[in-house]
């Protein structure tokens, strides 16, 4: 195929989203292998070019629709929504500063305005970019960071973008995939409180993850995934003793898959505490985690170092794609930013990861018509 059309969401004005979308486009790579568009605000990647080194000789190409992107290196196309009064979003780096000059209350509604302001912009950014997806207008989609608390003041209330994705897809069987180099996890549960997250662990979930962590890695190129399925309990429940999902729940999904003819090497729930270990021994294509802690841990631990020197972030390694999906989306694996975003500081590795994973995955996609 031609280089795959990208569409990346700019993310939240006010965090790192529009400094990394300009860094990650300065990177000559990219456009070899596609052709990537911001959906965005032009302004404030006008304003992200002041604060990230060497981007000053960079272009912003506001265009109104996606047969108007250039996609030449040295040129960033972005589809304008025209969104963001810059003169209200602010920072949280400016809060400081502002303090210096307005009482608590009058500074504290100024916020409020533009975390509002910025939560709609976010959400309207994805929503755009999976329009384009659906019409195939674009081959692939790829998300900068929104923020969840953002997005509901601004009155939609959805926990983050997998949940809008599957929405906006009609998509009702999906699930989050992380991955870091070759150490991959879905997720049986995500966003909700650790006491749910026990009540979800049912056959049914369990092997509807299983089988879609087995399409998953085929979207990547693995032929024959090898899946590991840890388990809920310490020890997998030692014989019920700490537990018994793994004995009612888990395990009859497990061999449900077997015998559909997904591969499972240990045929059985594996011990949490050493799961990762094994996948990442190559033993396992991808683990399937029974809640967001357990397989978001060992992904940023392997992905993100702390420098403490600087006690900053020195790599933010790792990618987040929704699986299950009719159109492709891969995401970056961290936040917003907020305390340092305007300073040109954040790491667009994740971001260029995602990017990459996003092209690969078009190379093996098949789109299909969302469920009405």
């Amino acid at each position: 195929m031609d280089r795959p059309i990208v569409g990346i969401t700019m993310g939240d004005p006010s965090g790192n989203g529009p400094e990394l979308s300009v860094k990650a486009l300065m990177n000559e790579a990219v456009y070899v292998k596609c052709r990537p568009v911001i959906i965005g605000d032009a302004v404030c990647l006008e304003e992200a070019k002041k604060v990230v080194t060497g981007a000053g000789a960079w272009k912003i190409h506001a265009i109104e629709s996606i047969s108007d992107a250039k996609y030449e290196y040295g040129t960033i196309d972005v589809l304008d929504l025209k969104l963001v009064d810059i003169q209200k979003r602010l920072y949280k780096k400016d809060y400081k500063k502002y303090a210096e000059t307005t009482d608590t209350e009058t500074l504290d509604e100024r916020y409020s305005e533009s975390a509002r302001m910025c939560g709609e912009c976010a959400f309207q950014y994805v929503k755009k970019v999976i329009e384009l997806a659906l019409n195939q207008e674009v081959d692939a989609t790829v998300t900068n960071a929104l923020n969840k608390e953002h997005i509901n003041m601004a009155g939609h209330h959805y926990s983050g973008h997998t949940e809008i994705y599957a929405h906006y897809t009609n998509t009702p069987k999906y699930t989050m995939m992380l991955a870091h180099d070759n150490l991959r996890v879905v997720h049986v549960s995500t966003h909700v409180s650790l006491r749910e997250a026990c009540d979800r662990v049912k056959k049914a979930r369990v092997l509807e993850c299983i089988k879609i962590a087995n399409e998953g890695c085929k979207s990547l190129g693995i032929e024959k995934p090898k899946i590991g399925v840890a388990g809920l309990n310490p020890h997998c429940g030692e014989h019920g003793m700490f537990g018994r999902e793994e004995i009612e729940e888990i395990q009859p999904a497990i061999d449900a898959a077997l015998e559909e003819g997904i591969c499972i090497p240990e045929k059985a729930p594996t011990p949490p505490d050493t799961v990762f270990s094994k996948a990442l021994g190559g033993w396992y294509d991808i683990v399937v985690a029974m809640y967001h802690d357990q397989g978001h841990i060992p992904l940023k631990l392997c992905g993100f170092r702390m420098d403490p020197a600087t006690n900053t972030y020195s790599a933010m390694s790792g990618i987040n794609c929704t699986i299950g999906l009719p159109i492709i989306r891969t995401s970056v694996d961290h936040g917003t930013a907020y305390g340092k975003a305007g300073e040109g500081r954040a790491n667009e590795e994740s971001m260029t990861e995602a990017i990459e994973a996003a092209i690969t995955m078009a190379e093996h996609f098949s789109y299909s018509t969302p469920a009405r």
